[in-house]
């Protein structure tokens, strides 16, 4: 049917959106606003910490501004026992991250893959230590380190007499295994089996299958696990203080002498921790495509 009706444009008001309540604009920039402000309140500590590195006290603690220096970055290690905690401290926490990264990544693979008697149970095990109060578990492990270890065999060899090195290292490893099983089956889960079986089916064998197709996809939780268990294992110290004997790590080291002294070298190598960390984290991001690179 045609009609000989003009075409007539649109009202220009009625193409004005109606203005949105007062409250409904708030609504829009609040969750981000707060986002900003919890934030920045999380980072206070670390950026006191960073100014502070640069800091030249008056006396022996580093607590009150007083000028700008860069000898704490000059001489970082400068402080009696402070390069062995440090060294201590870094040894702990890259073997502790390998040996539970591969153990927890084995176990979040079992978990998720495969069907077994138990797993419900296993499941829930490994939520213990992470709720577990550290208190309680230094505690625990003690008794459990001074109970099982051995008299010396004749001839005065020790047979198993775990030194403060060991009982830390093993300490370590068993509370990350529980942070790498959660990230690492949080990965796994998501994954699409499909891949796996096209890869079969154009003659890959299993173990190909794995570092071929799995791994690759897998590996950003697996790093994502490796870099959450060496934070927490360098900056651990209720468990370690309980189980270190006459080891000192880095916190041991900086509880011991702050009841003397807190000198800037402190801030400094805990900068340069926080420093290291964040460029690891920001590398592996770049290499899985997490952060969008500038054109």
């Amino acid at each position: 049917m045609v009609t000989d009706a003009p075409f007539l444009p649109p009202d220009p008001a009625d193409l004005v959106r109606p203005r949105q309540p007062l409250w409904q604009r708030i609504d829009r920039y609040l969750l981000p606003l707060f986002t900003l402000f919890a934030i920045g309140y999380l980072l206070i500590p670390i950026a006191v910490m960073i100014v502070f590195s640069f800091n030249k006290p008056e006396g022996k603690f580093n607590y009150a501004w007083n000028e700008f220096s860069l000898e704490g970055w000059l001489h970082p290690f400068d402080w009696p026992g402070l390069p062995e905690a440090v060294v201590t401290s870094l040894v702990i926490a890259v073997l502790a991250t390998i040996f539970a990264t591969i153990l927890g990544t084995l176990i979040a693979l079992a978990l998720t893959r495969y069907r077994f008697r138990g797993r419900g149970t296993l499941n829930g095990l490994i939520f213990l230590p992470m709720a577990t109060p550290e208190i309680v578990m230094g505690a625990s492990l003690l008794t459990l380190f001074v109970a099982t270890a051995l008299p010396p065999l004749a001839g005065g060899v020790p047979l198993l007499y775990p030194t403060g090195f060991q009982t830390i290292l093993i300490a370590h490893i068993m509370f990350n295994i529980s942070f790498v099983v959660v990230t690492v089956k949080a990965r796994v889960q998501g994954f699409d089996r499909r891949l796996e079986e096209a890869a079969m089916d154009l003659g890959a064998d299993e173990l190909t299958t794995f570092w071929k197709v799995t791994f690759p996809l897998i590996l950003p939780g697996i790093v994502a696990a490796a870099l959450l268990a060496f934070s927490l294992s360098i900056d651990d110290f209720v468990i370690t203080n309980f189980v270190s004997g006459t080891t000192n790590t880095f916190p041991i080291w900086v509880y011991s002498i702050q009841r003397n002294a807190l000198p800037v070298q402190i801030n400094v190598v805990g900068s340069m921790v926080f420093l290291g960390a964040v460029g690891l984290v920001l590398i592996s991001s770049l290499r899985s495509g997490g952060i969008p690179r500038l054109r």
